[in-house]
């Protein structure tokens, strides 16, 4: 008898500590639905507004009868002799007036042919002019490169290309046209994949693309909320530039860094679909790996560094701030799915029920099949049939591949900056995207 009572006892205190622990399990866990759940109804959100908004585009050739500020392209490059000369032929053949318009190529140290070729465009061509950093100063980043370009530039407009793009023609009429608004203090164009047929991973990033662009940015814009800068095909105001002190040399990811630094001192971003502008996107996923894991470092960054400042910001109205919050928070999404399915797991493992409740117990990663990592599977079925790109939307399931490769760069994105902060030192990894000019127009 007595030994009934004890192990009633001890089956009763097990018990206890089982939906005790269980209970602790179910806290975190009901946290992360609750996330994920805020994210899919904003990803539908975007794809709805993509898809029935008819807001109108500036008359941009209009206004660019009145208004045609002077414009400065800064084109930073570091060993880029495979794509530079493209790109720099292209920029002479642009429409903006040329009496208007001047380039500054910053050739950042290289040692390949890079400044060879921009001082023969340079030669060749009035407006031009080239920049070339020291083996001592150079190499260190895109926004030290930009800083020193912003010295020697003159314009207005400070509009912004990577030495792998090919713009449209009439691009700088496009993006300029935005500021005649006193309130925009950047524009951001559209980037299309220039070599989509490369690669599986190239035609991953194509589809990333569209739904990031024709679907988010074009939503962020009509819904008033924040458009990103994309760090390239990108217009911003010179004196917003200086009022800021220039690119924050220290970012890893100086596009949304500076996104953040507009709206708080008080500007706006806006998206220029119709600016279109071509990308030679990375080809392998070694490639695929170091940029993301350079994107998703940068991100986190900005978010300790601006996700406070954004909430008591009085520039900014509440619908900006939870858009801001939730771009901010792009990379710990992953995070937090991974972790959902791991608490999930650990309940069902822990606790078995039934069939209902173990599909619950599953439930973030069904949540998630439906928005996807980067740009949600409903943004980019939404681009692509805005594009009327069917062919391509074979591509979109194994998008689940890109997936798990950016949870696994978030976790280990997140685990370099707690150890970097812990031990004291800065983080500057600037990981430099290789371009091998394929593909061409």
């Amino acid at each position: 008898m007595v030994g009934r009572i004890v192990n009633a006892g001890f089956s009763w205190g097990k018990e206890v500590i089982d939906e005790t622990v269980i209970s602790i399990l179910y806290v975190p866990f009901l946290f992360l639905v609750a996330v994920m759940i805020f994210y899919l109804i904003r990803h539908y959100l975007f794809s709805l507004t993509a898809l029935y908004s008819r807001k109108s585009q500036p008359d941009y050739l209009l206004h660019s009868l009145s208004f045609a500020p002077t414009v400065s392209v800064l084109i930073p490059a570091r060993n880029e002799d495979l794509v530079i000369g493209r790109l720099l032929q292209r920029i002479t053949e642009l429409t903006y007036p040329k009496d208007k318009m001047e380039v500054v190529v910053i050739d950042d140290a290289s040692e390949d042919k890079t400044g060879l070729i921009a001082d023969g465009f340079a030669e060749a061509y009035s407006g031009f002019s080239v920049v070339h950093r020291s083996k001592s100063l150079g190499g260190r980043g895109k926004p030290e490169a930009l800083n020193d370009g912003l010295k020697h530039a003159k314009g207005e407009i400070m509009i912004c290309f990577d030495a792998d793009y090919y713009p449209q023609v009439d691009i700088l009429e496009k993006l300029a046209a935005y500021f005649v608004d006193p309130e925009v203090g950047a524009v951001q164009g559209r980037v299309t994949v220039l070599n989509e047929h490369a690669s599986w991973v190239s035609r991953l990033v194509t589809v990333e693309r569209i739904g990031g662009y024709r679907v988010d940015q074009s939503a962020r814009d009509d819904l008033g909320l924040i458009p990103q800068c994309g760090g390239t095909a990108c217009a911003v105001r010179r004196d917003l530039l200086e009022l800021l002190g220039g690119w924050d040399s220290r970012a890893l990811t100086e596009d949304t860094d500076l996104t953040f630094r507009v709206y708080l001192a008080g500007y706006k971003v806006r998206y220029a679909n119709e600016a279109e502008s071509y990308e030679e996107a990375v080809e392998s996923w070694r490639a695929y790996w170091r940029q993301r894991h350079r994107w998703a470092k940068g991100h986190m960054q900005c978010f300790f560094k601006h996700a406070l400042p954004l909430i008591r910001s009085r520039n900014l109205r509440l619908r900006e701030k939870i858009d801001g919050f939730l771009l901010l928070s792009t990379y710990f999404v992953p995070i937090f799915v991974g972790l959902s399915w791991l608490l999930g797991a650990l309940i069902f493992f822990l606790c078995p029920t039934g069939l209902f409740e173990s599909i619950w117990t599953f439930l973030p990663a069904f949540l998630y099949s439906s928005f996807g990592n980067f740009a949600s599977f409903f943004e980019v079925g939404v681009g692509v049939y805005l594009d009327k790109r069917v062919r391509t939307s074979w591509i979109i399931p194994l998008l689940m591949v890109s997936f798990v490769i950016n949870t696994l760069i978030s976790f280990v994105a997140l685990s370099e900056l707690i150890i970097a902060w812990v031990r004291g030192r800065k983080v500057h990894d600037w990981a430099k995207t290789v371009h091998r000019g394929g593909d061409a127009i």
